[in-house]
């Protein structure tokens, strides 16, 4: 029985080595796709920290599972299936790069752009038909684009009131 113990305690202290590992190679980069969902600062940036923590620790809880699935997968995964249920929080720009855009706007942009996510597997994580997240993905780029050259209108295409 204590050797059993032993080795469950040995087990689970190798996974949380590996966590450990995970975290110090991945969290920076994490850290600043959540920023950028939440269009906040590299400097102040509470809400993309509360998204990271929440996001890897899903991750260590099934830690011991993981087979062939790729963490640092997982943990995009679950930091933008989170972002997405809490968008309402996020709408309003707090002085970040992508803050001139509507929440799913900064979604799409980060898993397509930033993070290199493919059209249809973007689709799929947001339940969304191809077409809108190609819709989405464009009209975004456009925004930030005439935003960059300080274009007319408002953010996202829409034109002021």
């Amino acid at each position: 029985m204590r050797e059993q113990r032993a080795g469950h305690r040995a087990e689970r202290a190798h996974h949380t080595r590996e966590f450990d590992a995970f975290v110090a190679g991945a969290a920076g980069r994490l850290l600043h796709a959540a920023t950028l969902l939440t269009a906040e600062t590299r400097t102040r940036n509470p809400h993309a920290r509360a998204l990271l923590t929440a996001a890897l620790a899903h991750t260590f809880a099934v830690w011991d599972r993981l087979r062939d699935e790729d963490p640092y997968d997982l943990t995009r995964r679950e930091l933008a299936a989170r972002f997405a249920r809490t968008a309402w929080r996020h709408h309003g720009g707090r002085g970040g790069v992508l803050s001139a855009l509507h929440p799913q706007e900064r979604l799409v942009v980060v898993l397509r752009l930033y993070e290199g996510v493919a059209e249809e597997q973007v689709a799929a994580q947001l339940g969304l038909p191809e077409t809108r997240v190609r819709a989405v993905h464009a009209r975004a780029v456009a925004a930030l684009r005439a935003a960059a050259r300080g274009g007319a209108g408002t953010p996202g295409g829409r034109t002021a009131a």
